[in-house]
């Protein structure tokens, strides 16, 4: 088994694997291109952003500094934004809904290391997806660590750390995140029985 099918199931891998070394250094070719693309060449930057993400839906707006690991494990749906200063590290895939909305300065990080320290020593790390879902909005300074998965219509408060799932319809803040009022779910009721009918065919 290679190294890249070991992060691909979830298991060990040594990160200075030249198969996975190259790759993530293709990544950061592509953010400082991007980076240093100005705005005004909006079609070259989303061009760079489809070749780089695994998945971009429509009308995606992504500003500097944007810095990912591989890139190809981030998959976002429609309307897709993301302020200045936000990092992917998306070792696992990263899966964002329809109409995310991401404040200046967070970090989604699938990447975790080993407690003892030999492992790490031996440059070997791990990596648990993240999930968001539509509708979301995430505060300025967000952390979201791996593994997490965050529902529909929710909104995370500003310099909060989320090391747990967020259900659907609430907002939730604070280091760790919790829930602290719920919001209406007529819209993610809505949207369920939209996709509902179009997996019935209606």
């Amino acid at each position: 088994m290679t190294e890249k099918e070991k992060m691909k199931q979830g298991m060990l891998y040594c990160y200075l694997d030249k198969e996975i070394a190259a790759e993530h250094a293709r990544a950061l070719d592509a953010c400082d291109e991007y980076n240093r693309t100005p705005r005004k060449r909006a079609k070259k930057r989303e061009k760079i952003l489809r070749g780089l993400f695994g998945a971009l839906g429509k009308d995606p707006y992504v500003e500097s500094n944007f810095r990912c690991d591989y890139g190809y494990n981030i998959f976002a749906g429609d309307g897709f934004f993301v302020n200045y200063d936000c990092v992917f590290l998306d070792c696992a895939p990263i899966r964002f809904g329809d109409h995310v909305f991401i404040a200046p300065q967070c970090g989604f990080y699938t990447v975790n290391h080993p407690m003892d320290a030999a492992s790490r020593e031996a440059y070997l790390e791990y990596a648990r997806p993240i999930t968001v879902g539509d509708d979301v909005w995430i505060g300025g300074g967000v952390k979201v660590m791996p593994g997490v998965t965050i529902g529909d219509n929710v909104v995370i408060g500003g310099g909060s750390v989320v090391v747990k799932d967020i259900p659907s319809d609430c907002v939730a803040a604070g280091n760790p995140a919790r829930v602290i009022r719920t919001l209406g779910g007529e819209l993610s009721r809505a949207k369920g029985k939209a996709k509902d009918g179009n997996k019935a065919g209606i």
